[in-house]
């Protein structure tokens, strides 16, 4: 086969340091658009970006050029830059060092699509640690 076709949707979710709620209603936007321009930028378009105060999650094609953890590490590296040159927040800003990625079946992008536009009205019933937990379960990871 001369050509390489991949697609592959990535869900990503990642943390601020310590969970801190840092990221506010008057700069979400802000950051979520920077970081939707980076992931583009690293040829991974994106379907969506939407989080809470302490987390993010986004939905992207990943690159056939790139691992997801060079993408994880760019994204993160060059948005607490941003935030902290912009002074979008008071303090100092900055991502927890790890993160999580999953593949998502192309069958199923809507509902995760959904399911990240309503992470607001979701965390009024769940808390971050309850979704981690949950989210560590099925897809096994405990068993690593």
């Amino acid at each position: 086969m001369p050509h390489s076709f991949i697609k592959i949707w990535i869900h990503a979710v990642w943390a601020t340091k310590e969970r801190q709620p840092l990221i506010h209603k008057s700069v979400e936007n802000t950051i979520y658009q920077f970081i939707s321009e980076q992931l583009r930028a690293q040829g991974c378009p994106v379907r969506i970006i939407n989080g809470m105060p302490d987390h993010i999650h986004c939905l992207f094609l990943l690159s056939r050029k790139k691992s997801i953890a060079e993408v994880i590490k760019q994204i993160k590296g060059s948005s607490s830059h941003f935030i902290n040159q912009a002074n979008l927040i008071s303090e100092k800003f900055s991502w927890q060092t790890g993160y999580a990625a999953f593949s998502v079946s192309e069958s199923i992008v809507d509902k995760v699509f959904q399911y990240i536009k309503n992470q607001k009205q979701h965390h009024t019933k769940k808390k971050f640690q309850q979704e981690y937990e949950e989210f560590i379960e099925l897809y096994g990871l405990n068993q690593q």
